[in-house]
């Protein structure tokens, strides 16, 4: 085969881009500029404001830098409030131009505000990161070592990855959304299934997903062991950014070569049932049909991964006109200020609310066992993106994972229940 034209990946040619080479191959150890880097209060000022005043270093570049307070507010003790004023403060010091505080979720509120776009090299200081590769971004997470790294000097090496295609064919059924599709991924390959590679999603399913999907397949591919998680850019990604303010989209470069080499995986969206992650981890995943009727105390609808406008919207239409089972407690966070405000605008908030649940801040809250935490021997049913033990709170408590659409369904009916139910019930009603 002529070198000249060895046919590369999306991740190969993100890699390449930021390398200033004309292609990569897998296995080599390139450094790499970068074009982004995201942290937050837990992750980033009170670990690297010390790091840098040691090595009495300056940040490489102040415009590239993007700070989201989401992890810690509201402030619920002394130490959150620690927390907080070391991040603000810094802030301050460092005249910092990006700083998003109390707005949502990192991951949610960076590209909300039209930071990430296609053919961007970019590193967050958390492990969901890779959200940025629904727009054909190169985005993962790294530690706090890599990220001083990172702010010294603008630049990161990477090992060039394999990829693994997830080609979706069909459409996804009514009720089934990208939370189903990733959790049967996880279940099938488990969390090392991505084995640090880039995962690439596609197909005729993928390309039909509106964006905040998109966020949900990449930022969980975190969940299947991979590094980034890739969806080639379109004029569905265009237009999402454009609203967000981001300038300067191209799109016609970012895409794998028809024979680029990789490992392929097929699945059909239109065969896929709603799926619930057993405790204590995102593999243990079944089809609803196949879990027993278990009743729950509380049902969560937040997280990066659950709570976007759309998982709103999803909640919406299995709760309006209805009323929660009363003993079950529904708790919805909204995953961004934005959201909760077209939420509330579009009529969302209000029938959460009518049917019993409670609107809690925009902040990673209780998906990090933050500002709250479900009680002690509770079953739990969440939206969030993983359920280790001891993740929301008490190692006693049982969490089961879902989308949003099944825990609205679960809330309503007080126990694990499939969302398609609820939802065909009400199209053969007609208006509730």
């Amino acid at each position: 085969m002529n070198a000249t034209r060895s046919p590369q990946t999306l991740a190969q040619k993100l890699i390449a881009q930021a390398c200033g080479r004309p292609r990569v191959a897998p296995g080599e150890i390139v450094t790499c500029r970068v074009d982004l880097a995201m942290f937050h209060d837990s992750s980033g000022p009170r670990r690297l404001k010390p790091m840098l005043a040691e090595l009495d270093a300056t940040i490489w570049d102040k415009d590239k830098v993007v700070l989201v307070i989401d992890h810690y507010v509201p402030e619920a003790d002394e130490e959150a409030r620690r927390i907080v004023r070391i991040a603000r403060d810094w802030a301050r010091e460092q005249a910092l131009p990006h700083v998003y505080d109390s707005l949502g979720i990192c991951h949610v509120v960076v590209p909300q505000h039209g930071h990430i776009r296609p053919g961007m090299f970019c590193v967050g200081g958390d492990s969901h990161s890779p959200t940025g590769g629904a727009f054909g971004a190169y985005m993962f997470g790294v530690g706090t070592t890599e990220m001083l790294g990172v702010l010294v000097t603008g630049e990161l090496w990477v090992r060039v990855p394999q990829t693994i295609f997830m080609r979706w064919s069909g459409r996804l059924d009514f009720g089934v959304t990208a939370k189903d599709m990733m959790l049967s991924m996880i279940g099938r390959y488990g969390m090392n299934g991505g084995q640090y590679q880039a995962v690439e999603f596609c197909g005729e399913a993928v390309s039909a997903l509106p964006m905040n999907e998109r966020m949900t397949l990449a930022n969980m591919s975190a969940e299947l062991g991979a590094q980034v998680g890739l969806i080639a850019p379109d004029d569905e990604t265009r237009t999402w950014l454009w609203q967000a303010g981001a300038q300067d989209i191209e799109l016609e470069r970012w895409h794998s070569d028809e024979d680029a080499s990789g490992v392929r995986h097929n699945f059909d969206a239109s065969t896929l049932a709603p799926q619930i992650a057993l405790p204590h981890s995102p593999a243990l995943a079944r089809d609803v049909d196949d879990i027993e009727p278990t009743p729950v105390q509380i049902a969560y609808i937040g997280a990066c991964t659950g709570a976007k406008l759309d998982d709103l919207r999803a909640a919406a239409r299995v709760l309006a006109g209805y009323h929660i089972d009363k003993r079950v407690r529904l708790l919805v966070a909204p995953a961004s200020v934005r959201d909760r405000e077209a939420a509330e605008r579009e009529g969302i908030l209000r029938h959460l609310q009518e049917a019993g649940a409670e609107i809690l801040p925009s902040a990673c809250g209780m998906c990090a066992g933050y500002g709250g935490t479900v009680p002690e021997d509770s079953t739990v049913i969440a939206s969030i993106a993983r359920n280790f033990k001891g993740r929301m709170g008490p190692a006693s408590a049982q969490v089961f994972l879902a989308s949003p659409y099944t825990v609205a369904a679960s809330a309503l009916r007080g126990r694990i229940t499939d969302p398609r139910e609820v939802l065909w019930d009400g199209e053969t009603q007609g208006s509730r």
